[in-house]
Formats: structure tokens, sequence, C-alpha cells
């Protein structure tokens, strides 16, 4: 299969990239350095990497249109991309409010559309896999805008999925709990890490392949009767009593 995923210079989105290419799927790479941000990051022939801005529409258009011309079709779209501000609620400004969201909700809605119409001519069943978070089921103190991004991303998931299921496409979505990335870094000290911890039924950080895994599964044929559902991919974190 033929696919994009966004924000996959490192990270949860790299992880991603690196095991659906070892299924066997090519996949273009969209991010904002057009490169993987470590080095040492040994080349992948069946992971291309693209520069592009996710909030530009019409970037995003031609690179879609670049590839589809080039491949001949296009399978499946990841949105991962997404960004965070770390800060009280009461001092966060609308344009970061509106930064977050415009990268979080608006890009990933706006590309599934531009993909849209090549999805859902597609061969294997088009595929979209939005990537959600814990935080769209609880609340983290001091990233109130983060949150409510990602409660909309698991709402557009299940809106789009009911939208297109009778266009050959399903719409699914991801919920990491703490992996490793340069987003977690950006909310986690030494205090908040054992917290987050404790949090976990199984008190281990998860590696960025069992997402990627669960991203295999969904683009595979055993998947093609399944919309519009929210995976949780957290050691157990939403399960978790007291």
């Amino acid at each position: 299969m033929i696919g994009i995923i966004t924000g996959a210079s490192s990270g949860i989105g790299l992880g991603i990239a690196k095991v659906l290419a070892g299924e066997g799927h090519t996949v273009y790479a969209v991010s904002r350095t057009g490169t993987t941000k470590d080095p040492q990051e040994p080349a992948n022939p069946q992971i291309i990497h693209i520069k592009g801005d996710v909030c530009d529409a019409k970037q995003m258009q031609a690179i879609v249109e670049d590839i589809v011309k080039k491949e001949n079709g296009l399978d499946f779209l990841v949105n991962n991309a997404g960004i965070t501000v770390k800060r009280r609620a009461e001092l966060i400004t609308d344009e970061e409010f509106e930064r977050v969201h415009r990268v979080n909700v608006f890009a990933p809605f706006r590309l599934s559309v531009i993909c849209y119409p090549y999805l859902k001519k597609s061969s294997h069943k088009g595929r979209i896999i939005n990537i959600s978070s814990m935080a769209a089921h609880l609340g983290f103190e001091l990233v109130a805008p983060y949150c409510s991004s990602k409660g909309a991303i698991a709402s557009l998931t299940r809106a789009l999925a009911i939208e297109w299921a009778n266009d050959n496409i399903c719409v699914n979505s991801i919920a990491p709990g703490w992996f490793p990335s340069e987003l977690s870094k950006q909310v986690m000290d030494a205090k908040r890490k054992a917290q987050i911890l404790a949090r976990m039924p199984v008190h281990a950080f998860g590696d960025t392949a069992d997402i990627g895994g669960m991203a295999a599964f969904l683009l595979s044929d055993h998947a093609k009767y399944i919309t519009g559902v929210d995976y949780n991919i957290d050691g157990g974190a939403l399960a978790f009593g007291f």
C-alpha cells in the first residue's frame, strides 16, 4: 500500500513509518524538516521524506497530487503531526490556543479531505488513522488546548468514519499513552515522569513500534470492517482505577 504519515521525522511518527515500511508499505513521511531529526537514523528506501507544512492546505494539496501521480494512487493517511503548549490555562493566549488546534485538528481534517477522492479509489480500501491521545479521555494539567484538540480528533474520527462508511474508506484513531517523543519531553520533568510511571499498571513507557503494530493491523485485510474506533495503546493507563 502507498500512504502518507505526517510528523514522521522522529518519535511516534517515525516509529509508525518504520513498522509500516517493514511490512512492505511505501511511506511518504511529511514533516517540517523533510528528514529524520536523528542524523544517525539509517535510511530506509521504503520511507520517502518530504518537507511540508501540514497547516498549508495548498502545499499539502500539491504534495498529495504529486504522490498520487508518481504512485498512481493513494491507500492510506496517518495524521500524526501535533504540538502542545505547557502553561496554566489562564495564561494561554488566544494565538497559542488557535495554533494548537490548527495543527492538531484543522490540519488532519483538511488533509483527510484532500486525500478523500484518492483514498475512496483504493483497491485495498482506503484507510485514515488519526493519532489521538489519552488526553482525549482524561484531564491533564497545563495542557488544556492539547486536551481539547485531542478530544476533537476522537470525535472527528467518528464523524468521518460514519460519513465515509460507504465510500470505501475506514477511519480509526490510535490513542497512545506515554511514549518517547519530542512532544512528551516538553511536559515531563523528573517528578512528572515518576507520577506517569506510577499511573500506568505496567510501570513502563511504551515502544513506538507498538503503535506501529496497531497501525499495521488497521491497514491490513483483517481491519476492513473496523471503522470509527479509538484504540488505546497505553499500558493499561485508561483502565487503571484506584
